[in-house]
């Protein structure tokens, strides 16, 4: 099992210089082309807490958007992440050498303190095991968490919306398919894999990419980022739980505006800028 850093070893991670992460970077830029749009009107100087959509998989597009604010903006996002992650050896230590904290209150409230940029996807795990048709769906619950925390240190929340990794892949079998399988069923009678996945919830999803093969298709990566949302008027006073969801679905609202702009974006782009074999490799809408 892998180990979870404190709250207080968080402070100690030291990032890449930005050549360094940029040249490991190189190849995944090339092969996903990412666009972004809305960062030159931000400003940087106040720390805030970015949220936005989990993607299917949720591991190509995150590093690229990490890399790009980064080392074009010199703002290193310290990304929440769910606690599976750190029960896998090797796995874990990797996120750990890259940012990632557990996505915990007290990890959150941390970096916070130290007047970090904070990364938070509010859809977690589920969000990421995408079934058929959910394509870029929110799929938030009932969670207000990271809304709780914002106001709780008066922190602005940046919404931004990825459009691109939910087409790297064609789902063949999602939760549904699988835990009404046989096979699942025969072992369910002798393993907790309920408690295991969270009643299905992190069950991944088997796909295929470009061909029969697990390559994703090389879909052009746009990411969009809206205008900061205050929280400091709320004085700091997290116990409202109506000021708290009001705030958690005003970002929600804004994380699907960014969504749908970045499709209608794409529809004309696509047609301009990529190249037939891009277009021939990566189909949209494979997802249905």
């Amino acid at each position: 099992m892998g180990k979870i850093q404190s709250p207080a070893e968080i402070l100690e991670f030291e990032p890449p210089s930005p050549s360094a992460l940029r040249a490991r970077m190189a190849m995944a830029r090339a092969y996903f082309d990412p666009y972004f749009q809305g960062l030159d009107a931000l400003k940087f100087d106040r720390p805030a807490l970015w949220a936005g959509n989990h993607t299917l998989y949720g591991l190509l597009d995150v590093p690229l958007m990490v890399e790009h604010i980064y080392t074009r903006h010199g703002v290193m996002l310290r990304g929440l992440g769910d606690r599976g992650h750190f029960t896998l050896p090797g796995w874990g230590k990797l996120l750990v050498n890259a940012g990632m904290v557990l996505g915990s209150p007290e990890h959150c409230a941390a970096l916070m303190q130290a007047k970090h940029h904070v990364l938070v996807f509010p859809g977690g795990g589920r969000e990421v095991m995408r079934r058929k048709g959910e394509a870029y769906q929110l799929i938030w619950k009932q969670r207000t968490g990271f809304a709780r925390l914002a106001i709780e240190h008066g922190y602005d929340i940046i919404p931004f919306g990825s459009v691109g990794p939910d087409e790297n892949f064609q789902i063949l079998l999602d939760a549904k398919d699988i835990s009404k399988s046989r096979l699942w069923k025969l072992f369910s009678q002798r393993l907790p894999l309920d408690a295991y996945t969270r009643n299905g919830d992190m069950i991944p999803p088997l796909a295929r990419g470009v061909g029969l093969s697990v390559l994703p298709r090389p879909q052009r990566y746009y990411f969009g980022f809206g205008k900061r949302i205050r929280t400091s008027q709320l004085k700091r006073d997290a116990s409202d739980q109506d000021a708290v969801w009001a705030i958690r679905e005003r970002v929600g609202r804004a994380v699907e505006k960014e969504i749908d702009a970045l499709k209608a974006y794409r529809q004309t782009d696509r047609k301009k800028h990529w190249s037939i074999l891009r277009r021939w490799l990566a189909p949209l809408r494979v997802q249905e």
